[in-house]
């Protein structure tokens, strides 16, 4: 029997890389880029719908897309970190998202815009599933708790930062670069961070023998495409009886993944990572609580999209204020989150339910403030209530919602459904500002309020339906023997069935309830 003392408390854990806090903060700060950008480009959309003569269209993609290259590559960058290390692919990422973003900054047509966002997405995906893997692999105890309560913490705060963000940045105008210092911030930061990541960062972690499975990948980016191409480019092209096929022949491609998942398993001999587990999607929480993250998704980007438009283009706002009036909604989240969960251990799916219900509310309250506004500035007060409201309920129901559904999955999945949830929350951010854009701007010839008093209602319908679904989610709370069990799945998907990232993902999520991209993202 070992007669060795314990650590004393606040010493480093046996065997604990020494740099371990230092890496953190870098993997931080690239996490932070990174979910800054899916919110900063909201209040800057009409400053750049204006200086690149952007079509309607074009402002969509400007969200979309980068949020499809974000879902299309979240999952197989998992694979590839267990494969090819979480080191090599977290520098790949930061340096593609600097150059990305320089591309973004310079570009000179909507197209090449548009082009840029995408790879950012892309760069993006490849650099969070390294930093949570990370996270699990550099700490331990304790420690763990508290690096994961960290990027629980940058997360809540991204969304309310990359609003102001955008907003100060467009409108203070920096060596005349406009909305373009948006983008070019980015340069800098990304390239700090990639010099840091070299000398602070450690390789560490088991490879994995299984290969990626590309052609899935490359079916699954395909067919998330070919559900929003439509959506977007509907109206601009009379939404012609092929663009339903598209959307439909997109859905079969994705379903289909899943389905025969098992089939192609076999015929690779179990030599590739499987994408899609057809055992998550046959568990009726999980598969319930996907669609549930989906929606809110859906509701939430596009509410946001037309909110920040009619704001600007419709009342006067400068994008700074724009940016600043939004924020009530990250303040509703930032006053409930902490709560959440202990309320969920307790209450279990009412919680969820009640926090659908809350965004729900809050999104009809905007809607009735717009539809008593006049035709011009009329101050923010009115929507802040319902902002509030709407972000309070945020809080309540993404915080438990991974806990809550991952408790119910086998713990030999727990790491792939994981990131199959993180890809669905970006997938549906896409098309919610594909569907509700789209309704949006059917009805801009009517005015801007009318506008978004048309659109708006396709939000809150979304969290209708979200309150209703959670009442098919898991009755039971989730305990501390629950996630212990997630969490310990996900370690064992490292080396086993599922993308290490996403195993990442599930043991933060399990530990801390922290949501992968921030309340608005």
């Amino acid at each position: 029997m070992s007669t060795a003392p314990p650590p004393a408390p606040g010493s480093a854990p046996p065997g604990a890389h020494p740099l371990r806090w230092a890496a953190a903060v870098v993997l931080m700060v690239a996490a932070l880029m990174d979910m800054v950008d899916v919110t900063i480009v909201n209040v800057a959309l009409p400053s750049i719908g204006r200086d690149l003569a952007a079509p309607e269209s074009a402002l969509q993609w400007l969200m979309s897309a980068y949020m499809l290259g974000f879902a299309g590559t979240l999952i197989v960058s998992g694979h590839l970190g267990d494969r090819y290390g979480r080191k090599p692919l977290f520098l790949t990422g930061t340096a593609l998202f600097g150059l990305a973003s320089l591309t973004c900054g310079i570009a000179q047509t909507p197209g090449q815009l548009v082009a840029a966002r995408a790879v950012q997405g892309v760069a993006a995906a490849l650099v969070m599933p390294q930093v949570l893997g990370a996270f699990r692999t550099l700490f331990h105890g304790r420690e763990r708790g508290a690096a994961f309560g960290m990027y629980g913490g940058v997360a809540g705060f991204a969304s309310a930062i990359g609003l102001l963000l955008g907003g100060v940045l467009t409108d203070a105008d920096l060596f005349g670069w406009g909305w373009r210092s948006i983008f070019l911030i980015n340069v800098p930061v990304a390239a700090v961070t990639l010099v840091a990541g070299v000398l602070l960062v450690p390789s560490v972690g088991e490879r994995s023998a299984r290969r990626p499975d590309l052609p899935g990948s490359l079916l699954l980016a395909g067919g998330l495409v070919a559900v929003v191409l439509p959506l977007v480019q509907g109206e601009s092209w009379g939404w012609p009886v092929w663009g339903w096929l598209c959307m439909a022949a997109g859905v079969l491609a994705v379903l289909g993944l899943a389905v025969l998942e098992p089939r192609r398993r076999s015929a690779r001999q179990g030599r590739t990572a499987p994408l899609l587990p057809a055992r998550a999607f046959r568990n009726g929480a999980f598969s319930t609580g996907l669609v549930v993250q989906l929606l809110f998704a859906v509701g939430m980007q596009g509410f946001f999209l037309v909110l920040t438009l009619w704001l600007q283009a419709g009342q006067g706002y400068t994008p700074l204020q724009a940016g600043v009036v939004t924020v009530a909604f990250a303040v509703g989240g930032f006053l409930t989150a902490p709560v959440a969960g202990a309320l969920a251990v307790r209450f279990g799916r009412l919680v969820l339910v009640a926090g659908a219900a809350l965004m729900a509310v809050g999104y009809g309250l905007v809607w009735l403030a717009v539809d008593g506004s006049a035709a011009v500035h009329t101050g923010a007060w009115p929507l802040v209530p319902g902002l509030l409201l709407a972000g309070a309920g945020l809080g309540f129901l993404v915080v438990p919602l991974v806990d809550v559904v991952l408790s119910a999955v086998p713990a030999g999945i727990a790491g792939a459904a994981s990131g199959i949830f993180t890809t669905g929350q970006q997938f549906g951010g896409a098309v919610g500002v594909a569907a509700i854009g789209a309704a949006f701007f059917d009805r801009t010839r009517d005015g801007l309020t009318d506008a978004f008093l048309h659109a708006a209602p396709w939000a809150l319908a979304a969290a209708v339906a979200c309150a209703l679904l959670c009442l098919w989610l898991p009755r039971t709370a989730v305990t501390e023997e629950e996630r212990e069990a997630v969490a310990g799945g996900a370690a064992e998907e490292t080396a086993g069935e599922a993308a290490g990232g996403a195993s990442a993902e599930a043991a933060g999520k399990a530990d801390t309830g922290a949501v992968v991209t921030g309340p608005v993202g």
